[in-house]
């Protein structure tokens, strides 16, 4: 038993991680990034990412040297352009070709664990037997994941369709060692189908020094400018606001075509009250320089911008939408939660921040302090501590079976 727990916690970690790609400006591509990088560079993990598409594409996020990354050259993009029944024939053969491919090099390098984003390889992943540990690791939440928000309403096609597909998922998610989601709220979606869930936020990349005074007379939001982020309610209900406190500005940062919004913008008679603004790199200095942050999205995987307003010491107001809001936000001690959808009580809500200083600027200060449960170190100890308890529990049932 001595040299067990000797194993357990000297030993370095080997990884794989599945996904298609890390061109992508997005969550999912940014947090394996963060997680990699601090991995290999602080905990000393053997760390390979395996892709399949973008081979000769640049990286999105800066990654450690010591991260090696395999590039399948499977490039499913490729087939999108085709018709239906041509795409579902080459889709069909590039999975075939996927777990060939896949499984070739998972023997090769012997990883202890490989972790699927959740992508094309779940649906053959538990299948391969190398031996390696399988996690599976959500991004999204349950209820719209792939956008299947019809699932269960009606017996329309894609309601249909969403039954199956869903069906199809969870009986691969019974197959791994560990399925790992972004909250509480969304591990209780799964909890009747599946026994191996575990919950494991999302970490900040950056823990920032200077805070902001909340005395500016600046709103901020942050997100891709698509319907999901909800910046139509949110302009309609800056309406409200502007109508009170005309000297007050939103400011909105993102991604995206910005066209239909700054229509919504025009007809609200709000230009120069909400100005668009496209993604920046340094988003701190944005945050420090605002009073408010504000975050009406419909649906969320967990709501990585919280939590990065949080640390900059602003306070938040959003919707209680699933999945996220809840988890991260308690309710008028460190943040604002709102009944989804409901634009005039958002409306309200920070028209409150705005007429109570001292309450604006003690919610802020909570929710510095409540950011610090999601700075890296946290969230990279809680997946350090699940890698070893299934490597024991592994090693524990082999050493069992092998005497008896």
């Amino acid at each position: 038993m001595k040299q067990l727990k000797l194993y357990q916690t000297n030993m370095s970690i080997k990884i794989a991680y599945c996904l298609p790609s890390l061109f992508s400006y997005g969550g999912m591509e940014k947090v394996l990034t963060i997680k990699a990088n601090y991995f290999a560079e602080q905990l000393g993990y053997d760390i390979t990412v395996i892709l399949t598409d973008g081979k000769d594409k640049k990286i999105a996020f800066p990654l450690s040297p010591k991260v090696k990354i395999i590039n399948l050259d499977i490039n499913y993009d490729k087939i999108w352009h085709y018709n239906f029944i041509i795409k579902a024939l080459a889709y069909k053969y590039k999975q075939i070709i996927f777990k060939k491919r896949l499984s070739r090099v998972l023997f090769q390098i012997k990883p202890q664990i490989t972790i699927s984003m959740l992508r094309r390889e779940i649906n053959f992943l538990a299948d391969i037997p190398d031996d390696s540990i399988k996690i599976g690791e959500l991004h999204f939440n349950k209820l719209n994941y792939r956008d299947f928000k019809t699932a269960g309403k009606g017996e329309g096609i894609k309601a249909i369709m969403a039954k199956l597909w869903m069906k199809h998922l969870i009986n691969n998610l019974k197959k791994i060692d560990k399925f790992v989601v972004l909250s509480e709220e969304d591990k209780k979606n799964w909890d009747n189908d599946l026994k191996n869930v575990a919950v494991i936020h999302n970490p900040l990349d950056k823990y920032p020094e200077m805070l902001s005074d909340c005395n500016s007379k600046k709103v901020i939001a942050l997100g891709r400018y698509v319907e999901q982020k909800g910046f139509d309610m949110l302009i309609e209900s800056w309406g409200i606001v502007n109508e009170k406190h005309p000297d007050w500005v939103l400011n909105i940062y993102g991604d995206g075509n910005r066209e239909y919004y700054q229509t919504l913008v025009k007809k609200h008679n709000l230009e120069g009250k909400i100005i668009l603004n496209k993604a920046v790199k340094d988003i701190h200095s944005k945050l420090q320089d605002s009073s408010i942050f504000v975050f009406p999205s419909r649906y969320e995987g967990f709501g990585m911008a919280i939590t990065e307003a949080m640390s900059c010491g602003v306070p938040p107001i959003a919707f209680a939408c699933p999945c996220g809001p809840k988890d991260i936000i308690t309710d008028n001690l460190n943040g604002i939660l709102v009944e989804p959808g409901d634009i005039k009580a958002f409306a309200q809500q920070i028209c409150y921040l705005i007429e109570n200083e001292n309450i604006r600027k003690e919610m802020g200060k909570m929710a510095r302090m409540r950011s610090l449960d999601f700075n890296i170190e946290t969230t990279t100890a809680q997946w350090d501590m699940l890698f070893r308890g299934l490597i024991s529990d592994k090693t524990t049932s082999t050493i069992y079976n092998e005497t008896h």
